[in-house]
Parts: structure tokens; sequence; C-alpha cells
């Protein structure tokens, strides 16, 4: 049940002051796993060079390491997602986070690429209730106009998680060896879940919401369906389609970058370990300026009368405009010119995504948002364990060019699918 209002400016309907808004609360412990998931997923990208040369592995080694932990994000995706619809996020995401916290913590362990492989693989099946529940929050905490900036905020955490990764997982391997840099970090999601099951509760019920600050929050919502859809349901819609189809695209290039970044920077670029600590965090930083920033200016131009299919059109496609700068990393003459080009496209590609994302809820119901998310993170999966592969033996075989040539057109392909596919943003009902 809700608590009684006895505050004057709750009672009059005023929002009482931004610190006592519980749903930024929540939004920052949304925004702190998001850190330590990208951690997590960041120190095998730091580790890696020093990991190949330890045990001799080729880029196509690598490549499968890269993959097995996408189709781990792929298969765990949907019953991660239909587990926070059916139980809730906050016990969905605590069995989420210790899963992937305890495999994380066991890369340690490894000792050839299969055992990498297989840490990797668990470690994504629990990764990837991040983003779905993650979304699910957002859509029952956040109005309609302040959920991409919303999601941008907590999908920063994916850069600044990133950003702070290069420096602390270096020092960690050059003063205590690579497997402490494993298991150090793998500790912080056992902290995050003690605070999660400590301070979140849904919305209906949590104890320190006020009645102005639920009102403003459903006000213009959608009213909820008594009970899930049935999932054959959400593929019935070419916004579903849509959606899927520019996760599918979109999501290989940023993965493509974290994982290989530290590793070009190294053998192509002459970089040593140390200055890929000192350098590699800057394009990461650019990161969190655009996923912030992306959110934000679609709420600006919501504000000044465009709609809400306008202000996602504007912001996807200029991100997909950053992204395509991805072409000029291979023909920068420095490591410094190559490492510019990367923020472009890291900025580019965050500031896009804080709005795909987004988009999930705009077109689809709170009963329906997790797996729809899941979907979408299905088809990223496929996606994320085909083109490390390819990655890997282009690499091998050719060289990092045409890599950043496919990663230069697919935002803007993915783009087009969802631009073409959603109606104008019809929203769904189910």
């Amino acid at each position: 049940m809700l608590p009684s209002i006895s505050r004057r400016d709750d009672v009059r309907g005023a929002l009482p002051p931004v610190w006592r808004q519980v749903r930024w609360q929540v939004l920052t412990l949304l925004f702190l796993v998001t850190v330590i998931n990208f951690v997590h997923r960041q120190t095998f990208s730091v580790v890696a060079p020093k990991i190949r040369d330890e045990f001799h592995l080729s880029a196509t080694d690598l490549g499968s390491i890269a993959a097995a932990f996408m189709f781990g994000m792929m298969v765990g995706e949907f019953p991660v997602g239909y587990l926070m619809d059916r139980i809730g996020v906050r016990g969905g995401f605590s069995f989420s986070v210790i899963w992937w916290s305890l495999a994380a913590g066991l890369h340690a362990a490894a000792r050839s690429a299969m055992q990498f492989s297989i840490f990797r693989f668990w470690m994504g099946t629990g990764e990837c209730g991040n983003f779905s529940g993650g979304m699910k929050v957002v859509s029952e905490w956040f109005p309609a106009k302040e959920r991409a900036f919303a999601v941008g905020i907590f999908n920063a955490g994916s850069m600044l998680g990133s950003l702070i990764t290069p420096p602390l997982i270096v020092y960690l391997m050059l003063n205590y060896g690579w497997r402490t840099a494993f298991v150090g970090p793998s500790l912080l999601g056992f902290v995050w879940v003690a605070l999660w099951r400590l301070v979140y509760r849904p919305l209906a019920e949590h104890p320190k919401v006020t009645e102005a600050e639920v009102n403003y929050i459903r006000a213009g919502q959608p009213e909820k369906s008594s009970a899930p859809p049935p999932n054959l349901s959400l593929l019935q819609h070419s916004q579903c389609w849509g959606l899927i189809l520019c996760r599918f695209l979109v999501g290989p290039v940023i993965q493509f970058y974290w994982v290989w970044m530290p590793e070009y920077l190294y053998r192509s670029r002459g970089l040593s370990l140390k200055e890929i600590g000192l350098f590699t965090w800057i394009p990461y930083l650019f990161g969190d300026v655009g996923s912030i920033g992306g959110g934000w200016i679609a709420g600006v131009l919501m504000r000044r009368g465009f709609s809400l299919y306008q202000a996602r059109m504007i912001t996807m496609w200029t991100g997909a405009a950053c992204c395509a700068m991805s072409m000029g990393v291979a023909q920068a003459t420095s490591a410094a010119g190559a490492i510019g080009f990367i923020c472009l496209v890291m900025f580019g590609h965050t500031w896009l995504s804080a709005n795909m994302f987004a988009s999930i809820s705009d077109l689809y119901p709170e009963g329906a948002v997790g797996r729809m998310t899941a979907l979408t993170g299905i088809a990223g999966g496929i996606s994320g364990t085909l083109f490390p592969l390819v990655t890997g033996f282009l690499v091998d075989h050719v060289s990092y060019r045409p890599v950043f040539l496919m990663a230069a057109i697919m935002p803007a392909a993915g783009v087009l699918c969802l631009t073409l596919l959603s109606r104008k943003y019809q929203r769904v009902v189910l």
C-alpha cells in the first residue's frame, strides 16, 4: 500500500525535492549495477593481450571466447526476461547479478580458450538481465517523457564501467597478477545485491514514495493489463521486428570496440599495457556523454513540440552518422587519431542506443517490456555471437579494415529498419 501523505506540498500535488523522489534513487541503483556489469564484462578485454601471450591464443581464439559470451547472452535473454516479468525485478535482478558475479570471479581459474569460453558463456547468461530488468524498472518508475533520459543515465553506467576498467584492471594486473583482476571486481556484484534488497520495492509498495510522485509517474500512462500478454502475440507486429532488426545490427558495433579495442591498440598501434590503461578510458568518457546526452536531447525536442517519433528518429539518425566515423579508425595515421575516431563512434552509438532501448517501452506496454527487451537481446546475441567469429577470422587472414567498415554501416542499417517498421511509432495494443 502507498504511504499516507502528510506533507503540505504532497497534498497540493507538488513533487517533493529531487533528493526525495524515489525514482531517482532507484535509477542510481540501476546506474551502479550497470557500472559493475561492464567492469566484469570489460575485464577480459583489458587482460586479453596478457592472456593471449601467456596461453598462445590466436585472434580466432579470442573471437571464439567473445562469441561464447554473446551466445550466453542470447541463451539467457528470454528466460531472464520472462523471470523479470513473472516474479518482478527485485528477485529477478538479485538472481541475475549473483549468477554473473560468480562466473566473473571464476575466470581466474581458466587455463585455456575452452575454459575461458565456458566462463564467458556462464557470465553472459546472467548479464543479459541487466537491460531487461533495467528497462522494466524504467517503464514502471518513469513517465514516457523521462524514459529516454532515464535509460541514458543507467546506460551511461556501461560507459563509466568501461571507462574505469582499463586503469583499474591494468593496475591490478601489473601489481597483483591477471587472476586478481577477475576476483576483485566480482565481489562488487554481491555488495550491490545487498543494497538492492534493502532499497528496492515495486512502485505500488514502496514505503517512501509520495502520492504526488506516483501520480506524476502514472500520468498519461496506459492502463496495465490484468495478465502479461502471450509470448506469440509479441511477434505479430511490425514494430517488434523493427526493434529486433535494429538491435541485431546496432548491438555488435559497440561490442566489437569493447572486446577488441585494447587488443587492436596493443598489436596494431603499438601501445603498451600501461599506455592502454592510461588512454583507453577516453572513448568511454565520450560514450557516457553520448548516453546521457542522447536521452536528454530527446526530452528537449519533445518539450519544444516535436513528436515522440520525431525526437527518437532525429537522435537515432544523428547517432548513426557518428558511428559511420568507424571508417576513419583504420585510416588514421597515428594511435591518437585512431582513438579520436573511436571516441566519435562511442559517442554516436550510446546517443543512438539510449533512444533505441527507450523505444521498447514507447511501443510496448509494461507487462511486455521485459520480454520485448529479451527478444531484442536474443537478436543482439545472434549477431553478437557471429560478429566476433567473423572479426577473428578477418584479423587473422585479412586485417581490421573490413571490420571497421562493417561497424560503420550497420548502425544506419538498423535505424533504417526501425524507421520503416515502427509505423511512425504507433503503440502496440496487446
